[in-house]
């Protein structure tokens, strides 16, 4: 999503809302029930859900939260049923944009998430008309005061990093899929504080805007951000 560094998902925001922290939460509540669906409520057997439950504890969500959204999962609860879908297009001055919806009602999605693109002078593609611009990659956003860049590439150096950009104390690691738990793991043994941890699309190739032009495309993406059914956005911008 939007932000400074080389990963473009607007959901490294961590503007300290309500409003925001309740939405956070509702879309990581959504992912463990769906998880929990389709491969079992056990974190022991299900990697997946062990990885969104530590996402949850990262955020502070309380217990009861996530392990109500599992019971959901495994039919314990009644619940709706949740589906993930993409969709692909163009935003403003033609920035490409994948949109990752989880929603129990496809069509409403697709309508809300249509007139989001088009209201910004965008448009809504066929499958595969921008994904092939990305590539998917392992985010970490961490904290550590004891930590400096050059400390922290001696650290990893023995995994796939495809990039660390760092401000003040706070570190954005990209790397390969295959290093991506290895390096949470190592991150969380020299007492750094990860702030988010995800797999998503990392563009291949960025596109520059000026000032104004950013200013469009940030209330942009921030207007697909605030829709219910929006997981993740991922833009070359």
């Amino acid at each position: 999503m939007a932000g400074h560094s080389k990963w473009k998902n607007i959901k490294h925001k961590k503007a300290a809302t309500d409003k925001l922290k309740a939405k956070k939460f509702a879309k990581l509540l959504k992912e463990i029930t769906v998880c929990a669906k389709v491969s079992g409520g056990d974190i022991n057997s299900n990697p997946t859900l062990r990885t969104l439950i530590l996402k949850a504890n990262e955020i502070n969500m309380p217990k009861d939260n996530y392990l109500r959204a599992i019971k959901k999962g495994t039919g314990e609860i009644i619940s709706n049923a949740y589906e993930t879908s993409w969709y692909e297009g163009y935003g403003p001055f033609g920035i490409a944009v994948i949109v990752e919806v989880l929603s129990d009602n496809k069509n409403r999605a697709i309508s809300e998430i249509r007139a989001a693109f088009n209201h910004n002078g965008g448009s809504i593609g066929e499958e595969g008309s921008v994904s092939w611009m990305f590539e998917k990659k392992g985010l970490i956003n961490a904290i550590s005061e004891n930590f400096n860049e050059e400390e922290l590439i001696e650290l990893l150096s023995n995994f796939e990093i495809d990039d660390i950009n760092i401000e003040n104390n706070e570190f954005q690691i990209i790397s390969s899929i295959n290093s991506f738990n290895e390096i949470k793991n190592i991150l969380l043994k020299n007492k750094f504080k990860i702030e988010e941890s995800t797999i998503g699309y990392k563009a291949k190739n960025e596109i520059n805007l000026d000032e104004n032009q950013q200013e469009t495309v940030l209330k942009f993406l921030e207007n697909l951000e605030e829709l219910d059914d929006t997981q993740n956005i991922y833009t070359n911008f």
